[in-house]
């Protein structure tokens, strides 16, 4: 059960994130913050590893631990603005590095971490595998995080798990990207995320939020791809609530509002209510 269904604001975050630059990035995010507050959001979702730049290799030498210095500049900035965030930080524990994300209450809290598990094989030399689901309450309901592909659809138990731990949210730092040569009325992008959302929204009347980076890679595996945006929020039912625009240099702040719906389904209950809506698997 949770403390309030009222709607409240969201705000999707398209930042640029340049690799291994994380002052400039760091002063992005919390020029965000602000912004978001000002529009009256009550949480902001911010991208995939925005301090460094998903698998640049600085991250071996500048990647901070949880709470540290960068988690701090986030944190102060949440606190001074009265606003909730998700952001996504590169996290160093002892040797190893993980792909994070934590959200942060108003008062600057942090009250989640998430380590990213679906990680990409050519990632798996800078990043280490998480090991850790849960979700939170808050005042907007029930939150869960995950990052970018840990929606695919190949690994949507991730996102089941959180949707019967009771999350009303799940909210998902993405860094989504292309070939340079990418051409997006072509062949526009996105559908293979709108296919996963849209499945878990409809079997738990959830709502899912990704939001990507934009800008070129410049370094690790990827260099010479770019991050193209086009975050998008699927709300209960299925229903595209926002899509974001593509491009390099789509950066932009695109305002929601959400609304949590009460659950009335726990545990072996599961089993029956999901095989109604159709689904067979486990």
């Amino acid at each position: 059960m949770i403390m309030t269904l009222k709607p409240f604001r969201l705000a999707m975050g398209q930042m640029l994130v340049e690799g291994g630059r994380r002052e400039a990035n760091l002063k992005r995010a919390e020029d965000m913050i602000e912004e978001a507050a000002r529009r009256g959001c009550g949480i902001l979702i911010l991208p995939e590893c925005l301090d460094l730049g998903w698998t640049h290799p600085s991250a071996r030498e500048l990647a901070d631990e949880i709470p540290g210095s960068t988690s701090d500049r986030l944190s102060r900035a949440c606190r001074q603005n009265d606003i909730m965030a998700v952001a996504g930080l590169t996290e160093r524990d002892g040797e190893r590095i993980y792909n994070a994300a934590i959200l942060i209450d108003g008062n600057g809290e942090i009250i989640l971490k998430y380590r990213k598990i679906n990680i990409l094989e050519i990632a798996r030399g800078l990043y280490s595998v998480g090991n850790i689901l849960s979700v939170v309450e808050t005042d907007l309901g029930n939150i869960g995080i995950n990052i970018c592909a840990d929606n695919f659809e190949s690994s949507l138990a991730i996102g089941h798990v959180l949707s019967r731990m009771g999350a009303h949210f799940i909210f998902s730092p993405s860094a989504w990207a292309v070939v340079a040569d990418h051409d997006d009325k072509k062949n526009p992008y996105g559908e293979e995320w709108v296919k996963s959302y849209t499945k878990l929204s409809r079997l738990y009347d959830i709502a899912i939020v990704g939001v990507s980076s934009v800008g070129w890679i410049t370094a690790g595996p990827w260099k010479g791809r770019k991050m193209i945006g086009c975050s998008l929020a699927v709300g209960p039912e299925g229903k595209i609530l926002a899509r974001g625009p593509y491009g390099v240099n789509a950066e932009t702040l695109i305002c929601i509002t959400l609304k949590a719906r009460e659950r009335t389904i726990e545990g072996v209950e599961y089993s029956e209510y999901l095989k109604m809506r159709g689904y067979e698997g486990p």
